[in-house]
Order: structure tokens, then C-alpha cells, then sequence
């Protein structure tokens, strides 16, 4: 039986997959993994596992593992043709959250899933990624690119970052420990990081705003696509001086959502709203979108990324230790008895 013609000689490069192309991006990856590169890391990029031994002088290590993304924010970062920062953030939000129990970040991974590769795009973000792990001292050791046709649109890809810190088992931070009179200290975000752009877009659109208008002296632009924080290394001296009880990293929820992850039952918290300085964006926020405060503190982190819980005759060292590591910290409010049963456990004033 004589073949179709359509189908002689077809290729996966046909389907919309170029194997070429993929091995190229492995050639871009390579030099950005190795300067990431920590002692632990066993071998190099291009194996089928991602090799890291267990850092010597640990007696009884716990790890520490953490997934995330960068969310619709990709959206944004595409339609402005700007895809670095996209990267850092990946890397923080799976190092912030791992840091959370009090680990260090060790090794990270990440997923990149395209509908076809644009290698310039792609060696934007995987500098990004190389950046956000040199920031947090994690050694990027491995990784996935993978082209799927039909699945996203021209121009469209997607992110996914895998995390892994330790920390010895006497010093974990999973907030048992912190109890009423402890200190909250909030420490400032770089804005929006990568949560709640699903409705900083909608605003967007039913506004018709302009990514090039001001805001606080930049773009709105440069504003939404200001990379994530990464609080690693100031928070790991932070608890290497300071009794620190409790750890929340504030993502998707905001302070709402994420703060009562540190404290045990039977506390509550009180919070200061006007104990810190809100980035100009947050504005812009409320006031184009009409969006309430309540909706704002259970969507956004409203200026606050991180939230450290300690004793509370230890908060102004704290604080202290915190400014010479260069984070812009403040005292937001304390922990309390929780109030009575079906009331939220915090109270915002």
C-alpha cells in the first residue's frame, strides 16, 4: 500500500517540536547552573538526576521542600516583552516559603513549558532563574524544557520551580513555640511580587490603564514586573542571632490568608495597618479597581512580604539586625490570646 503523501517523511519538527532547538537551550543553561554552583553539587547538568550530597557537619537534618510559580504575572511580563524578573521570582517564591521553617535552600529545579521555544525568551528567563539562585545562595542543579504545541498559544509559556532547604531538627520554625506578647516584625516587599495578578490585570482591562502611565516616579509597567524579594540571606542571620518563633512567607491570601500559619492555637495577632508605608501601586490598586481593604489584605501582601515572630524584649535587635542586613522592617503588631471561638485571629487596626 502506497503511503499518504501528507504523511511521507514527517517529523516531530513538523508536529511543532524542534529537538534542536531544545538541545541549544541546554547549552544556555549549563554556564548559568554552574554559576549557581554550590560544594555539595555531585556532577553537572545533562544527566537524567540532578546529584547534591548532604552538606557535611549536620547531626540530625530535616529537609525542607517547596513547589511554586510565577502565576499570571507571566502575562504581563510577555505582553511588555520583559522576562528576567519572572525568573527571580519563581526562585522566590520557593525559597521564601522553604525559609519559612527556618531552612537554607540548597538546590533548586525548574519547569519550563512552551508552546515553541523563542530562545531569546527562554534565555531571559533562565538568567532570571540563574539570578534568583545566587540570591539565595541555591544552587541550580537540573531542570525541564519541553515544547507543547496545542497546548499554549504563540508566545505563551509557563514556569514551575521545585525547592530544597535543610535545617537541623532542634532549630526548625514551625511556630509552636510562638505565644502571646511575641513581637511581629514585618519586613517590606519590592510590591506586588507574584500574587493577585489575575485581578491587577482585570483592573487593568476594565479601566483601560496605561502600562506607561506613573506610578511613584516608574512606569506602572516596571512597577508590576518588579521582581520578588528574596529574603534568604537576611533572615537566616536574623535567626542566627535572634530567637525567631514564627515565619510567614506572604503570598496568595495576603496577611489574612498567611499570618495564621504561624500561629499556634489558642493565639490570635493584632495588627497595625498604619505601622508601615504602602508602595504607591497599592494605591493605584485600590483606587482604580475600587477595591475594598478587606479585599485588599486577603489579595494582595499590601507592603509586607515577610512576617518574622519573636520575643517580644528581642524586637528592636531585631529590627536592628534586620536594617544592617538591608531590609526595611517594622514592628506591626503583636501576638495575643485568640480571641473568642468563630472570631478571626486577627485584628487589624
Amino acid at each position: 500500500m502506497t503511503q499518504p503523501e501528507a504523511t511521507k517523511g514527517l517529523t516531530y519538527r513538523d508536529a511543532g517540536v524542534d529537538i534542536e532547538r531544545g538541545r541549544r537551550l541546554v547549552d544556555i543553561v549549563k554556564p548559568l547552573a554552574a554559576s549557581t554552583r554550590r560544594p555539595e553539587v555531585l556532577g553537572g547538568i545533562g544527566a537524567f538526576g540532578a546529584l547534591f550530597e548532604v552538606p557535611a557537619g549536620f547531626r540530625n537534618p530535616v529537609l525542607v521542600s517547596g513547589t511554586d510559580g510565577a502565576g499570571t504575572k507571566l502575562a504581563l511580563a510577555t505582553e511588555l516583552g520583559r522576562h528576567e524578573g519572572v525568573g527571580i521570582d519563581l526562585v522566590a517564591m520557593c525559597v521564601n516559603d522553604v525559609l519559612c521553617a527556618g531552612a537554607e535552600p540548597l538546590f533548586f529545579l525548574d519547569y519550563f513549558s512552551t508552546g515553541r521555544f523563542d530562545e531569546e525568551v527562554a534565555a531571559a528567563v533562565l538568567s532570571g532563574i540563574a539570578e534568583g539562585c545566587r540570591l539565595a545562595g541555591s544552587a541550580l542543579i537540573g531542570g525541564e524544557c519541553a515544547e507543547m504545541p496545542g497546548i499554549y498559544g504563540a508566545g505563551d509559556y509557563d514556569l514551575a520551580g521545585f525547592c530544597v532547604g535543610i535545617v537541623e531538627r532542634e532549630r526548625l520554625i514551625d511556630g509552636t513555640r510562638v505565644e502571646a506578647g511575641d513581637a511581629l516584625i514585618g519586613l517590606a516587599s519590592s510590591g506586588l511580587h507574584a500574587n493577585g495578578y489575575s485581578l491587577v490585570r482585570k483592573v487593568l482591562r476594565m479601566t483601560g490603564g496605561s502600562l506607561d502611565r506613573e506610578i511613584g516616579g516608574r512606569s506602572l509597567g516596571e512597577v508590576l514586573l518588579e521582581p520578588t524579594r528574596i529574603y534568604v540571606p537576611s533572615m537566616l542571620d536574623l535567626i542566627g542571632h535572634v530567637d525567631v518563633r514564627g515565619i510567614a512567607h506572604i503570598t496568595g491570601g495576603g496577611l489574612v490568608e498567611n499570618l495564621p500559619r504561624l500561629l499556634p492555637e489558642g493565639t490570635g495577632a493584632r495588627i497595625e495597618t498604619g505601622a508601615w508605608t504602602r508602595d504607591p501601586v497599592f494605591a493605584w490598586l485600590s483606587a482604580d479597581g475600587g477595591i475594598e481593604e478587606d479585599e485588599m489584605l486577603r489579595t494582595f501582601n499590601c507592603g509586607i512580604g515577610m512576617v518574622a515572630a519573636v520575643r517580644g524584649d528581642e524586637a528592636d535587635r531585631a529590627l536592628r539586625r534586620l536594617r544592617e542586613r538591608g531590609e526595611r522592617p517594622c514592628l506591626i503588631g503583636e501576638v495575643m490570646p485568640a480571641p473568642a471561638q468563630g472570631i478571626s485571629p486577627l485584628v487589624f487596626r
